[in-house]
C-alpha cells in the first residue's frame, strides 16, 4: 500500500475544516492502514491527522509510546474525536510534518478527557496527559484547520527554524 503525500504549509488546504466520519467500512480501513504507514515513514512522527494528506474527515493516529517514560495509551486510531474536559495549561515545543522547517512554543491543556471512535465504530472514551494530550490536541486542530503556527505563544519568540528532522 502507498505512503500517501503530505500537504505541506502554506497549501491552503491545511485550512479546512474536516466532516465528521459517516461510515466505518473496508475503506475506511484502508485509509487509515495508508495514514498509519505515511506517519510512520516521516522522522519523530507520533501523530497524523488525515487533512495532511487532503482527506478532509475526523481521522487522526497518535502513537507516542515510542517516547521513553510517559504514560500512553499506546497506538490510537481516534475518528470524530471531541474534547469532552480539560484541566490545566503548559507551554511545550511542537513541530509538524506538515511545517518541517519550524517547531514552535505552543500552550495546551495539560490533561485532557477524550471521546472517539475507533476504526471499528466503537466508541471510546480516554484520559491523557502530558505528551499524549498534546499530541492528541495538536492533531485535533488539524481537523479544524488549525495549525500549530496558529497557536504559537509568540510569532517572534516563539517558532524556531528546525536544524534537524
Amino acid at each position: 500500500m502507498p505512503v500517501l503525500e503530505l500537504l505541506q504549509y502554506p497549501d491552503p488546504r491545511l485550512k479546512q475544516v474536516s466532516t465528521p466520519v459517516q461510515n466505518f467500512d473496508v475503506q475506511l480501513q484502508a485509509f487509515i492502514t495508508d495514514l498509519e504507514r505515511t506517519m510512520r515513514a516521516g522522522p519523530g512522527g507520533v501523530g497524523i491527522a488525515a487533512p495532511q494528506v487532503a482527506r478532509f474527515e475526523r481521522i487522526v493516529i497518535v502513537d507516542v509510546s515510542s517516547k521513553p517514560k510517559i504514560s500512553h495509551h499506546g497506538r490510537l486510531v481516534l475518528v470524530n474525536p471531541e474534547v469532552l474536559a480539560w484541566e490545566g495549561t503548559v507551554m511545550g515545543r511542537e513541530g509538524c510534518m506538515s511545517v518541517p522547517d519550524y517547531t514552535g512554543n505552543i500552550i495546551r491543556a495539560e490533561q485532557i478527557q477524550l471521546k472517539a471512535w475507533d476504526e471499528h465504530g466503537k466508541v471510546q472514551e480516554y484520559e491523557m496527559q502530558g505528551f499524549e494530550a498534546r499530541a492528541v490536541q495538536h492533531e485535533i486542530d488539524h481537523l479544524d484547520g488549525i495549525l500549530f503556527l496558529d497557536r504559537l505563544v509568540s510569532r517572534r519568540h516563539d517558532l524556531y527554524r528546525r536544524k534537524v528532522y
